[in-house]
């Protein structure tokens, strides 16, 4: 009961702290969720770790979710990332003698399913800021249909859900999470010999990815969609147009970036958040991975910003009255708002804040 009021509390924090870190969320069919019963979500992974939090708060279901082991290595993260039902996942890049762990996470999957529950994994096994869905790996099929070879009375639907980007790593973000129709995996494991019904359910999950996310085939012509594409200044969170230009091979005239005309915001925060802004600054030049520049700008964002205009209240209030100090978090958290609602969000990155 407490991990699920923790969950809670950490979902309700998340949740705000993406409303006010991105410009517009953007979801569709949220309908094709079961309310109840075994769900696996098989994601695209364009973004780091945002990806799952996106996700995670825009539906009403608790998840459980697999990451790569290496996020687990500080003891104290660890037990933080298990309280919020995370379980790590072993690669072969973390070492052979590594992998024999994944069985006793597969264990944890199956009762998981057995209970009803929820699962989410991002099956192309690493994130990608390219706009493609590359090739899915067979961990979830195996995950799924040794539960089903488990259970025999179980049957698990697994959503394919497509997250876009109008610009991965750049703020404020625009997102669209698209969730796609179920796929009852029952039918397909009792209807095929083991290696086609791996098959066969890879099939559905690509060809619906392909079709919630923009997706450019990724060949030798990769770069000069892209490039014409983020010239025309499209809205990538228009999927299905985008899409269809890709597959027409026409596209928009070239068009000059929006200008941000709320700039003066911007600067009006930076001066009243500079040590977050300066401990985002120090961090960002550590960042190896561009994929990883949206979690840890909102990571670190949320949580230095929350405390840092608290503090500032509290000593506001001490010195001028609750009244002034009020006035100063609302007019703190408007600006932060105002700004992220109106800033344009065009196809070129501009890193800030």
């Amino acid at each position: 009961m407490l991990q699920k009021i923790w969950f809670a509390l950490v979902w309700t924090y998340v949740k705000l702290g993406l409303f006010f870190y991105s410009k517009k969320i953007i979801v569709k069919g949220t309908e094709n969720i079961p309310k109840k019963g075994a769900v696996l979500f098989a994601v695209n992974h364009p973004n780091g770790l945002v990806d799952p939090l996106y996700v995670t708060t825009t539906h009403n279901r608790r998840n459980h979710y697999l990451v790569r082991a290496a996020t687990f290595k500080n003891p104290i993260v660890k037990k933080i990332l298990e309280s919020l039902y995370l379980m790590p996942i072993y690669r072969i890049r973390d070492g052979i003698k590594q992998l024999a762990n994944n069985q006793q996470i597969f264990d944890k999957c199956h009762r998981i399913f057995e209970k009803g529950e929820t699962l989410m994994i991002f099956p192309e096994g690493s994130h990608d800021k390219k706009r493609s869905i590359r090739p899915l790996s067979k961990g979830f099929t195996r995950i799924v249909f040794g539960a089903l070879e488990k259970h025999k009375d179980l049957d698990i639907i697994v959503i394919p859900v497509g997250l876009t980007y109008q610009h991965p790593s750049d703020y404020p973000a625009k997102i669209i999470i698209n969730y796609g129709k179920p796929i009852k995996t029952r039918a397909i494991y009792d209807t095929n010999l083991p290696a086609k019904a791996i098959n066969v359910l890879k099939a559905n999950v690509t060809e619906q990815l392909q079709k919630l996310t923009v997706h450019i085939p990724d060949d030798d012509n990769y770069e000069t969609v892209l490039q014409k594409l983020n010239n025309a200044q499209v809205d990538f969170t228009e999927v299905d147009k985008v899409n269809s230009m890709i597959q027409k091979d026409s596209f928009p005239e070239q068009k000059t970036p929006k200008k941000n005309y709320v700039k003066s915001l911007y600067y009006l925060i930076f001066l009243n958040s500079l040590i977050p802004v300066f401990i985002w600054k120090k961090v960002f030049k550590l960042i190896k991975e561009v994929e990883f520049i949206d979690t840890f700008r909102f990571s670190i964002n949320l949580l230095t910003f929350t405390i840092f205009y608290s503090l500032q209240a509290l000593l506001i209030g001490l010195f001028f009255g609750n009244d002034v100090a009020l006035f100063y978090i609302t007019f703190s958290v408007f600006l932060v708002f105002v700004y992220t609602k109106l800033a344009p969000t065009n196809t070129k990155k501009f890193l800030n804040l």
